[in-house]
C-alpha cells in the first residue's frame, strides 16, 4: 500500500505540474496545497537554532530589496558563462565553477589566480553601483575528495574506499583538510557530502558512495558535515570552514538499472529508510545546505516534487537552510526548459544552479512569473531568506573579503604534509584484502620486484573521476604535484631497504623478478560516462588478464592490486592472482598502498589490512544489484569481508569463470509508445539540435508530432522538407554499454510506415562519438515497403561493428537522416539480441 500511495501522490504532484506549464507563465496559478508528510519522515531537532538578530536582520533587509534583486539570490551560473561585469550587474547570490572549470579557463590556474577570481566576483557582488545590492556573493565549488579541481591539492580517496575504513573520525579529518585547502583559494562553499546509498554497481557514480549500508552513510554524513562546517556548538562556520552541502537529496543511488539521473522506484518507506538516511545524519550535524537530485521518484522528478523537497525537508524535517538545484536540473522537469522552470521555484527550489547561457533568460522569465502571479511572492521572500541566513550565519556580510580572510593566499596549505598525512592514512585503512594464498603478503621488501599493468605509475588512474577535469581524463603524473603514484611508494621504500624494483606497462623485464605486482583496473570516469549494464571487467578485452597469466605462466607470483569504482566479476583475474587487493580509488598518495602491502625488515606487516567491504563482491557479472540482508542474495564475497594478515585465503584458483549469460538482457526498448530511458528523442537540422519535448516539435527542414496508433499518442510521424540534411535522432547524453548486443542474432529493430516517395539515401546511423559513426543507407527498403502500413524494418547490428562501431560508448542508438523530403512514422524501436525475423543485408 506504501508503494500505491507514493505512486499515487507522485502523480498527482506530476499532474499538477504540468497543469501548471500549459496554464502559461502569464496567467496567475493557484499552487498546489501542501501534503501532510507521512509519518515515517522524522521530526529532527536540529542543532542550529535560528538567531531573532539574525532574523530580524534579514526582515530589515529584504524590506530594502527589489524583486529584481531577490531573484537574483536564486541565480547561480558557472564561470565560464559570466563576467565580473555581469556580477557587478545582477548581484547573483552565488555561482560555481563546475568539473574541469578553472579560473581565466587555464587548467593550471595557480591557487593565487582562483583568489584572485574570488576576490573580484565578491568586489563586484557587493558593489551597488549598477544593481544597488551590497549582498556579498559566495562561491560553490565539487570539492568532493579533496580541493580537486586544484592542481597540487591533496586528494584523498574516492568516498567508496572511505566506507571500507569505516571510521567516521578520519572522515571528519579529511574534511577539515578539505575546507583548509579551499578557504585557502577564496572559495566559501562545498558541494559534499554525496550521501548516496548505492543499490545497482551499475551505475557509474558507485564510487561516490560511501557503502550499500545506510547506517555508515548517515554516520559519515555528520561526520564531514562537523569537518567541513565545524560542530554546531563550538567553531561552526567559523575562519577555518566552509558551508557544506548534504547531497542529492533523494534518491539518487536508487535508479532502476543504476541509470544515471533515472528513476528510484521504490516505496516511501524505503525512500527513508534506505536513501534518506545521510540527510538524518547530515542535518542533525547542521548541514546548511541541500542539493537536489537528478533522479525521479516513481516518475516525478525530484527537482519539481514540491512533497518532498517543501512538506518533507523543510516542513516536517525542519530544514531552514536552502535547496540548491543540480547543473540545470531543473530543465528536465516535464514542461520545463533550462531557461524556463516557475515548477522548480514553486516545489521547493531555492536556487536554481544555471550554468551556460541560460541564466539570463530564466532570470528575467522569473521576474515575469513573480509579476504574474505565477510564482507567489511568498515563495520567492522564502527562498531569499532562507539564502541569506545561510550567509549571516556564515558570516559572509562580516568576514573580510575573499582574499583578506585568515587562510586566504596560504599556498602552502594546498597540498600540505599534514593534509597529505592524513589522505596516506585514509589509503592505508581503505584497502580491501581479497586473496592472499600462502600468506603471499606482505612483502619482503628487500626482493627483485617487478612493478608492472597500466595503473602502476599512473596517479590519474588511481585517482578515477572528479580530478582536475569533470571526467578525470587527460591528466599525466605532472599534473600531481606532491603527489605519489603507487609505484614510487613501493619504489621508494623497496630500496630503502636494499631490494630492486624494475617499471613495466607490460609485464616485461630485464632480469626475472622474485614477484610481480601487477595494477590494473577502471579507467577513469564521472557520472553518465561511467555507466555500464554489467559488471565483467574488460569484456571482450582481456588485455590485464592476459597480463597476469603471462606472469604466472613463467612461475612469477603475482600480487594484483585492483583500481576501481565498484566491486567487478573479476572471476579469472583472481583464479590467475596469488593475492589480490582491491585498492578503490586511492587518490594522490599511492605511498599508503607500500605501507600495507610491504613488510619490515623483520618480516612484519608495517600497517596490517584495516578495510571491509562496504559493498558486497559480485559473483557474476548479472549480479549487479547490492541487497544488504537478503537471504537469496549469495554475493562472491559478502558485505564486510576483508582478510587480516594470517587469516586463511577463502577463494582458491578454482573460481568460475563462466560469465554465464554475458548479455544481461536480451531486449532494450528504445521508443514504445514514447522515448524510453535513457534514451532522448532529438531533432537536428542543419547545425541545430532540440530535445522533443511535446507532441508537436519543429526544427528548421524537420517535424515531428505524435499520433494515436493502438492508443494515445503512442506513435510519431516525422516530415523532412528536404531544405537542408535534417536527422531525427535516438540518443543520450552520456555513453551507453551496450556490448549486450555484440552477438552476431542482434538486431535493431524498427516498426515504420512512409508515406509517399522515398528519396535515393535515407541513413540509418549510429553513433559513438565524434569520430566513431556508422550507418546504411535504408532508402530501397523503405521505398519497397507498401505505402501506409507498419512494417517491421530490421538491421544487424553487425552492420555498424563492421564500419568500427564501439558498442562499450554508444551515444546514438540509432538515428535517420537524409537531405530529400520523406514522410516516415515510427511506432516502435528495439534492440534485440534473438530475433525471430530476417534482417536486412548490409550496404544494401
Amino acid at each position: 500500500m506504501k508503494l500505491k500511495t507514493s505512486l499515487n501522490r507522485q502523480t498527482l504532484l506530476l499532474t499538477l505540474t504540468s497543469t501548471l506549464v500549459l496554464a502559461g507563465c502569464n496567467k496567475a496559478v493557484t499552487p498546489p496545497e501542501t501534503e501532510q508528510p507521512a509519518n515515517i519522515w522524522p521530526v529532527l531537532n536540529l542543532p542550529v537554532a535560528q538567531d531573532p538578530n539574525i532574523e530580524q536582520a534579514i526582515t530589515e533587509l529584504m524590506a530594502q530589496m527589489t524583486l529584481e534583486q531577490k531573484i537574483a539570490q536564486m541565480i547561480q551560473p558557472e564561470i565560464r558563462d559570466i563576467t565580473v561585469e555581469d556580477m557587478r550587474k545582477y548581484g547573483f547570490g552565488s555561482y560555481l565553477n563546475g568539473g574541469g572549470a578553472f579560473p581565466n579557463d587555464d587548467k593550471y590556474a595557480t591557487p593565487a589566480d582562483w583568489t584572485a577570481l574570488a576576490e573580484k566576483m565578491y568586489q563586484a557582488s557587493i558593489d551597488d553601483s549598477l544593481d544597488g545590492s551590497k549582498i556579498p556573493t559566495m562561491w560553490g565549488t565539487d570539492a568532493v575528495h579533496g580541493h580537486n579541481n586544484v592542481i597540487g591539492a591533496t586528494i584523498f580517496p574516492h568516498n567508496i574506499g572511505l566506507g571500507a575504513a569505516n571510521n567516521p573520525a578520519l572522515i571528519e579529518q579529511i574534511a577539515e583538510a578539505t575546507a583548509r585547502e579551499v578557504m585557502a583559494t577564496g572559495i566559501d562553499w562545498v558541494f559534499a557530502p554525496t550521501v548516496a546509498v548505492v543499490r545497482d554497481d551499475r551505475w557509474g557514480r558507485t564510487y561516490e558512495g560511501y557503502a550499500e549500508d545506510p547506517t555508515i552513510v548517515r554516520n559519515y554524513a555528520a561526520a564531514i558535515v562537523r569537518g567541513l562546517q565545524g560542530a554546531a556548538d563550538a567553531d561552526f562556520l567559523g575562519d577555518r570552514r566552509v558551508i557544506s552541502t548534504v547531497k542529492h537529496f533523494v534518491g539518487d543511488g536508487g535508479t532502476t538499472g543504476g541509470i544515471d539521473q533515472g528513476n528510484t522506484e521504490v516505496s516511501e518507506q524505503e525512500l527513508f529508510e534506505i536513501h534518506a538516511q545521510g540527510y538524518v545524519g547530515g542535518l542533525q550535524a547542521g548541514a546548511q545546505s541541500v542539493m537536489a537530485s537528478f533522479n525521479s521518484w516513481n516518475g516525478s522528478k525530484i527537482h519539481g516534487n514540491g512533497y518532498l523537497l517543501t512538506d518533507v525537508l523543510k516542513k516536517r524535517m525542519g530544514f531552514d537552510g536552502f535547496i540548491v538545484g543540480d547543473w540545470n536540473g531543473h530543465g528536465q522537469i516535464p514542461g520545463c526548459t533550462n531557461d524556463n522552470c516557475p515548477q522548480a521555484a514553486n516545489a521547493g527550489l531555492d536556487i536554481y544552479m544555471v550554468p551556460t547561457a541560460a541564466w539570463k533568460p530564466l532570470y528575467y522569465n522569473l521576474i515575469e512569473q513573480v509579476k504574474s502571479g505565477v510564482i507567489s511572492q511568498e515563495r520567492v521572500d522564502d527562498a531569499v531568506r532562507r539564502i541569506l541566513r545561510v550567509k549571516k550565519r556564515a558570516g559572509l556580510f562580516d568576514k573580510p573579503s575573499p582574499a583578506n580572510r585568515p587562510l586566504a593566499g596560504r599556498i602552502e596549505l594546498i597540498g600540505a604534509a599534514e593534509h597529505r598525512a592524513v589522505a596516506r592514512d585514509a589509503v592505508r585503512q581503505s584497502l580491501v584484502l581479497l586473496k592472499n594464498q600462502n600468506n603471499l603478503l606482505p612483502l619482503n621488501p628487500t626482493q627483485r620486484i617487478l612493478v608492472t599493468g597500466p595503473g602502476a605509475d599512473n596517479i590519474g588512474q588511481q585517482s578515477g573521476g572528479w580530478t582536475i577535469s569533470w571526467q578525470g581524463t587527460g591528466n599525466t603524473n605532472a599534473d600531481f604535484p606532491g603527489g605519489t603514484s603507487i609505484y614510487a611508494g613501493i619504489q621508494q621504500q623497496v630500496s630503502a631497504a636494499g631490494g630492486s624494483t624494475e617499471l613495466s606497462t607490460d609485464g616485461s623485464f630485464l632480469q626475472k623478478p622474485d614477484v610481480a605486482i601487477v595494477v590494473f583496473g577502471e579507467e577513469p570516469y564521472a557520472e553518465g560516462n561511467g555507466d555500464i549494464d554489467n559488471l565483467e571487467y574488460q569484456r571482450g578485452n582481456k588485455a590485464d588478464l592476459a597480463l597476469l597469466q603471462q606472469l604466472k605462466a613463467q612461475g612469477i607470483p603475482v600480487v594484483s592490486l585492483f583500481i576501481s569504482g565498484r566491486g567487478m566479476w573479476v572471476n579469472p583475474e583472481l583464479n590467475a592472482s596469488d593475492a589480490f587487493v582491491a585498492v578503490w580509488l586511492p587518490g594522490s598518495e599511492g605511498a599508503g598502498v607500500a605501507d600495507v602491502i610491504l613488510a619490515k625488515a623483520d618480516g612484519t606487516p608495517q600497517y596490517d589490512f584495516h578495510g571491509k567491504l562496504s559493498f558486497s563482491w559480485p559473483a557474476n557479472p548479472q549480479q549487479t544489484t547490492v541487497n544488504v540482508g537478503d537471504a537469496d542474495y549469495a554475493p562472491l564475497l559478502p558485505f564486510g569481508f576483508g582478510l587480516r594478515y594470517g587469516e586463511a585465503d577463502v577463494l582458491g584458483n578454482q573460481l568460475s569463470e563462466d560469465a554465464g549469460d554475458a548479455a544481461g538482457e536480451t531486449e532494450m526498448a528504445i521508443f514504445e509508445r514514447a522515448p524510453r530511458s535513457p534514451w532522448q528523442l532529438q531533432l537536428r537540422s542543419g547545425t541545430d539540435t532540440v530535445t522533443v519535448g511535446s507532441s508537436v516539435q519543429q526544427l528548421g527542414s524537420i517535424s515531428s508530432r505524435t499520433f494515436d496508433n493502438l492508443v494515445q499518442e503512442d506513435a510519431r510521424r516525422f516530415e523532412f522538407t528536404g531544405e537542408e540534411t535534417a536527422s531525427l535522432i535516438f540518443g543520450s547524453p552520456f555513453p551507453r554499454d551496450l556490448r549486450a548486443f555484440g552477438s552476431a542474432e542482434s538486431v535493431l529493430s524498427l516498426t515504420v510506415q512512409r508515406h509517399g516517395a522515398v528519396p535515393d539515401s535515407v541513413l540509418l546511423g549510429m553513433q559513438c562519438g565524434a569520430d566513431c559513426t556508422a550507418s546504411q543507407n535504408i532508402a530501397a527498403a523503405l521505398a519497397a515497403m507498401p505505402e501506409n502500413e507498419w512494417q517491421q524494418l530490421t538491421l544487424n547490428i553487425s552492420c555498424f561493428q563492421q564500419q568500427g562501431l564501439n558498442l562499450a560508448q554508444v551515444f546514438e542508438v540509432f538515428s535517420i537522416s537524409t537531405s530529400g523530403k520523406l514522410q516516415l512514422s515510427l511506432s516502435d524501436a528495439r534492440i534485440t539480441s534473438n530475433a525471430s525475423t530476417t534482417a536486412l543485408s548490409c550496404d544494401m
